[in-house]
């Protein structure tokens, strides 16, 4: 196994330049840039600064450059950036590194990423990776504890349900499950505010941080209870229409079992029903829910908590690589790019040794690579 495991870890380099390099390119193909955000933000400030000295005729007076400037055949990027220099336009260029070969910019960054040196922000005038270890504490957060919550919930109730197939509960608690996965976790996360965040009706838990302003001066029990205060709805908000999936997929990996067999063999011995559920199906069925982990603390992470987190005034990665993407903020797109395949990677690792310790008969280490 620890051979196996040296192999999986020595993939991921490879693994992450591939996710990188395709990314990449797609990059070099969408149309905009953090040039041409510069320059579409320059000439609307010239736009409103001419506009407010001149009135109607300097708004007009703008008019008439940008129709000038297409008619010369000047590209988009000209266009956007009517009346400057092209020296400006070219010094913009180089001081982002445009300036230089796609190619060569590429073996540059990867290069870096090998030290962890993400580069730095466009526009945030700081350091990728200082920017993701700020964010990273609220978005494990939300995944973490979402993902716990749903485990928590999904496996005892597919169990359950499993257990008293086609009885009353069973058909009630489908018909809850089916409420919540068509429920989006962000109108969800609405209804929540309304009723108990001081929307319209209650106003019990806050609207907005991970913690109070005054948290660094609480002592460590009532911090820990401000914590988790303030994480009450937009993890709630996330694990209702997540639970859904899982709790299906407990429930038919157990029916699947009980209809086995070894079931039938080991009841046959005497076993009681405890015995046989917990001592021999449950093992078998949960390799199906291990092997929906990774996944789902992933999608927790990055994004299913995007839109909980602009909701609920949650500056995490989500929210973070999204703003990226708006700008352009190529370091920042990639940074955290990196940083998502990296965590997604090391957590599918950690799927297949799951594997392993709930059935130890799984062994990934004897297969022909």
């Amino acid at each position: 196994m620890f051979a196996y495991i040296l192999r999986r870890l020595a993939l991921i380099p490879l693994t992450l330049l591939g996710i990188i390099a395709i990314n990449f390119v797609i990059v070099q193909i969408a149309p905009g840039g953090p040039v041409e955000q510069i320059l579409a933000q320059l000439k609307d400030t010239a736009v409103s600064a001419t506009s407010r000295v001149g009135g109607g005729e300097g708004v007009e007076a703008g008019r008439g450059s940008t129709a000038a400037s297409q008619k010369s055949g000047g590209n988009g990027a000209y266009r956007g950036a009517q009346g400057l220099d092209p020296n400006f336009i070219a010094e913009l260029n180089r001081q982002f590194g445009f300036d230089q070969p796609a190619y060569v910019r590429f073996g540059l960054m990867v290069r870096d990423y090998l030290s962890f040196d993400l580069g730095k922000s466009y526009f945030r005038d700081r350091a990728v990776l200082d920017l993701v270890l700020d964010k990273l504490p609220v978005s494990i957060s939300l995944g973490v504890w979402s993902t716990l919550l749903i485990y928590l919930v999904s496996i005892p109730l597919g169990v359950a349900k499993a257990v008293r197939d086609g009885s009353r509960f069973d058909v009630l608690s489908s018909a809850a499950v089916i409420i919540g996965y068509a429920i989006p976790a962000f109108l969800f996360a609405i209804l929540l505010i309304i009723v108990f965040a001081g929307g319209r009706y209650l106003d019990w838990f806050p609207l907005r941080g991970l913690v109070s302003d005054n948290w660094a001066d609480l002592s460590w029990p009532a911090r820990i209870l401000d914590y988790f205060w303030h994480l009450t709805l937009p993890v709630t908000a996330m694990v209702i229409g997540g639970f859904a999936s899982l709790t299906m997929l407990t429930k038919n990996a157990f029916l699947d079992e009980i209809n086995k067999q070894y079931v039938v063999t080991a009841r046959a011995k005497g076993l009681n029903e405890r015995q046989v559920l917990y001592g021999h199906v449950f093992r078998n069925a949960m390799l199906l829910v291990i092997a929906g982990f990774p996944a789902t603390l992933v999608s927790m992470l990055f994004t299913g908590s995007l839109l909980i987190e602009v909701i609920f005034s949650l500056d995490g990665l989500g929210l973070l690589g999204f703003e990226a993407v708006v700008k352009r903020d190529y370091p920042v797109m990639f940074g955290t790019l990196y940083m998502f395949s990296l965590i997604g990677l090391l957590l599918n690792l950690v799927s297949d040794l799951s594997y392993h310790f709930v059935d130890p008969r799984i062994d990934f280490a004897a297969r022909e690579v």
